[in-house]
């Protein structure tokens, strides 16, 4: 099985969790959005990965998956987040009902929240909501072994 991972990151913590869960995959490409989409029809499995701010996945990753569903519903698809909040209900104000039917898995991974990367005003809300101005890594692991190992299965 052909894989491709195609991720839209800020500051890299989206761009880390690709490369994790193409580690744990094996034979995988990895596409940042900020550059030309590749032609999909080579590969068999299609994953997307967008980091999340203020409820919203990055705009590369959503006009991506706007052009591209008719084509995404043909592969095996997985969709997975990069967000310090958890879960939430970032997945449905995302992603349209019949993409997320469709996906094989799905999964909030965690992500890293860097104060060298960041701009004041993130800094001030991390410190206002996290109660912390330090490097935060919250990346699960675990969370990328299950959400690779769905992909294979």
């Amino acid at each position: 099985m052909k894989t491709i991972i195609l991720y839209a990151t800020k500051y890299g913590a989206t761009a880390e969790i690709a490369r994790r869960v193409a580690e744990q995959m094996g034979g995988t490409v990895l596409h940042d959005l900020k550059q030309p989409a590749p032609d999909l029809s080579g590969f068999d499995c299609v994953i997307i990965g967008s980091s999340i701010y203020a409820d919203s996945m990055r705009k590369e990753a959503k006009a991506f998956v706007a052009k591209n569903a008719d084509v995404l519903m043909k592969k095996r698809l997985g969709l997975f987040l990069s967000t310090l909040s958890g879960e939430g209900d970032f997945f449905a104000k995302n992603f349209s009902a019949q993409i997320l039917q469709h996906a094989k898995a799905k999964a909030a991974l965690g992500g890293i929240f860097d104060p060298t990367k960041a701009g004041g005003v993130e800094r001030f809300l991390m410190k206002k909501i996290m109660k912390t101005s330090e490097r935060v890594d919250r990346i699960c692991d675990e969370g990328i072994r299950g959400f690779a190992k769905g992909m294979m299965s």
